[in-house]
């Protein structure tokens, strides 16, 4: 976790590289494709084949220092934001 370093995206342009963001869309094509797939994730937690470690839980009115401690690399699993 943690930032991502700086890469000047020009040094792709000798090998014709590229930059790309992939999102849930670019990996689903339906939604019934999404709910299985969220599906099988929540049975692998129930099954106990997938772990979950929530490190933090931020109340919503201190996002500011959630993101603070994301920024900083502080996080050891999942931060979340209490609604």
């Amino acid at each position: 976790s943690g930032a991502v370093p700086a890469s000047p995206p020009l040094k792709l342009i000798a090998k014709s590289g590229y930059l790309t963001r992939p999102k849930l869309l670019d990996y689903t094509q339906t939604v019934e494709e999404k709910n299985q797939r969220a599906g099988d994730i929540f049975r692998w937690i129930s099954e106990g084949k997938l772990k979950v470690t929530v490190d933090k839980a931020f109340p919503l009115d201190e996002a500011v220092q959630g993101h603070e401690y994301l920024e900083a690399g502080k996080s050891t699993g999942k931060v979340l934001y209490k609604i």
